[in-house]
């Protein structure tokens, strides 16, 4: 079986594995029929026109549903913190998107993306358990264990001739994930290496039973989000670089340069509203870090950084703001219907949802 994603550098890249995962989410997980619901969608905050007019096509030849509405992430975000105007700091698996939000609608000239995500982090700890720990990661499904004499427990390899390289590095990266969800923590201060190695370790149990003790690459993980070059550091990580080559932008670098791009008049609105959303922001400490990293480069401006208590709220901010949109009461008035997309096609979705 080969792991292959549906999108690439945050867009549609493979519309049949997409449209494989719309049958598979209404038949096998919604269960409903979509012709008989409006369908909203949420769309990246960078995305294209072609993107958007194939996507609406799609749905509606395919699935025919009675209307569509496409919805930006960040102005999503925005909406599941219940403020109509903020700066959305999406932190992906892929990428990391800054993007304003104002009066319900995105400034499109904000938008700044850069490479640091969860997949660059995951790689990290990935290269931290193998240099400092000196364990290397076993997918779960690489090995059996079983309680021997004794109780101790002991691991057999077994032989899988039919995984391919794609899928051993997809459960590879899982594990990685989790040692990172369960130990890391964003440093409070300047990062300090020589500082950090005097701080306690944290043990973590692999899959095959190795008991490892994480040092302070629990901080340095982390740490490449504010000093992308840190991610050098690690074996086998080569410097990470933008789209244009260009070296990659801190997450306060990424914050200050969307806020710039942005008119004078509403960037105080837009700082004192700096909200955190996705997968890659739940890590401890990330919102205090942030808000004193932003404050120590603004001056006469009030930066507030918020940044849900409940995780779940944070990693799925997109869908309850989506939630919350569909809701309301005017939001009927601003579907593109079946006989919109009939009469004027789908290049109307950028008047309906711009």
């Amino acid at each position: 079986m080969e792991v292959v994603s549906v999108m690439k550098d945050g867009l549609y890249h493979d519309w049949e594995i997409l449209e494989s995962l719309w049958d598979s989410a209404f038949d096998d997980r919604l269960r409903v029929k979509p012709a008989e619901h409006p369908i909203m969608l949420a769309e990246p905050s960078h995305n294209d026109k072609a993107t958007r007019e194939k996507t609406v096509e799609m749905m509606f030849e395919i699935h025919s549903p009675p209307a569509v509405f496409l919805a930006k992430n960040a102005v999503l975000s925005s909406f599941s913190t219940g403020r109509q105007t903020s700066l959305v700091v999406d932190c992906g698996y892929d990428a990391t998107t800054v993007a304003a939000v104002h009066d319900g609608y995105l400034l499109q000239k904000s938008v700044c993306r850069g490479p640091l995500g969860g997949s660059v982090l995951n790689r990290c700890m990935e290269a931290a358990v193998l240099q400092s720990c000196g364990a290397e990661i076993k997918p779960r499904y690489s090995f059996k264990r079983k309680e021997g004499e004794g109780g101790v427990m002991e691991v057999t390899p077994l032989d899988v001739p039919k995984t391919t390289e794609s899928y051993r590095r997809f459960m590879q990266e899982a594990v990685a994930a989790d040692i990172k969800e369960s130990v890391c923590r964003v440093y409070d201060g300047a990062f300090d290496e020589e500082q950090t190695k005097n701080m306690p370790t944290v043990a973590y149990e692999l899959p095959d039973g190795q008991e490892i003790q994480v040092g302070n690459d629990r901080f340095k993980v982390p740490e490449v989000l504010f000093n992308p070059s840190l991610a050098t550091a690690f074996k086998g990580i080569e410097a990470i670089k933008n789209a244009a080559g260009a070296e990659v932008s801190s997450l306060p670098h990424m914050v200050l340069e969307s806020i710039n791009k942005c008119d004078v008049d509403v960037r105080k609105e837009l700082c004192s509203g700096v909200v955190l959303a996705g997968g890659s922001s739940l890590m401890p400490q990330l919102r205090e870090r942030m808000e004193r990293e932003l404050s120590e480069q603004v001056s006469n401006v009030r930066v507030k950084v918020i940044a849900s208590p409940q995780l779940v709220e944070r990693k799925f901010s997109v869908w309850i703001g989506g939630s919350i949109l569909a809701s309301l009461g005017s939001f009927h008035q601003m579907w593109m219907s079946k006989s919109d997309y009939e009469e004027h096609g789908a290049s109307l979705i950028h008047r309906k949802a711009p």
